[in-house]
């Protein structure tokens, strides 16, 4: 099943670590080509380096980008060499949180961000490569939602805000394109444990850890393991929302901790 990714032109935003790397890794050794982006340009040439290394018959390009900048987005996105440049796999994984006010209490700063990335740059990136895909009337996007898109927590309204609107871009992108045929997919994760908290609270470890306090969550390779799972699917079949959990966990807030 997975042979039907070899070959394929893969783009994985946010892939300087936690799932991003993992989608990349994953789909390098289905032997699919991936085009990596991220800010931190050291880490993702490191990535770059191990997929080079490991899988030497792919092809792995890398280039930094902040998704949040229109003008790089097009940039690097109509810069991408040869047929590589031919995408037919989008995995819109950059993202981000930034701490846990409450709503009365965010910051100018943390609402510009996290929207900036979550969702335009989600749709700078989106867009850019959907018209690609309509010319060659073929193509896969997968989005990056999370449980926090159905149902909101308190102290996290922007983040929530932001992920709710990916399930809305998602499903509105599948009307527009269901004719061509371009396949749409959103995973919709739980807790999973990347530096994703790590980055929320300012590099403060001991707040990041407790996120994940009594309970095993998911892992970047978890989430890395179902998207390419999605993505080498018959032609015909499309996995539009995949909502995954780890044990213990039923809701956003409805988590059962281990004693």
């Amino acid at each position: 099943m997975f042979d039907r990714l070899r070959g394929k032109n893969v783009l994985v935003t946010g892939a300087s670590g936690g799932i991003g790397e993992a989608c990349a890794y994953q789909f390098a050794a289905a032997g699919a080509n991936v085009i990596i982006t991220a800010r931190r340009g050291d880490c993702l040439e490191k990535v770059r380096a191990t997929i080079n290394q490991k899988w030497p018959s792919v092809i792995a390009h890398a280039a930094s980008l902040d998704v949040r900048d229109q003008t790089a987005v097009e940039s690097v996105i109509g810069g991408i060499p040869g047929n590589l440049g031919n995408i037919d796999i989008l995995v819109n994984n950059a993202g981000l949180a930034l701490g846990m006010d409450p709503l009365s209490d965010v910051s100018d700063e943390a609402i510009d961000t996290v929207i900036d990335t979550n969702i335009k740059g989600l749709l700078y990136v989106t867009r850019a490569v959907v018209r690609i895909m309509k010319k060659r009337m073929t193509g896969h996007i997968i989005m990056l939602g999370s449980i926090a898109g159905i149902v909101g927590y308190a102290n996290g309204s922007i983040y929530c805000a932001s992920k709710s609107a990916v399930r809305s871009i998602s499903e509105a992108l599948r009307s527009e394109t269901n004719g061509i045929p371009i396949k749409v997919t959103e995973i919709r994760p739980g807790k999973v444990e990347t530096d994703f908290s790590l980055v929320r609270f300012g590099g403060d470890k001991e707040k990041a850890d407790n996120v994940y306090r009594g309970i095993e969550p998911l892992s970047a390779d978890d989430i890395a393991e179902t998207i390419v799972f999605a993505a080498s699917r018959h032609p015909r079949c499309v996995l539009s929302e995949i909502v995954m959990l780890p044990k213990g966990q039923t809701e956003t807030g409805i988590v059962h901790l281990k004693e």
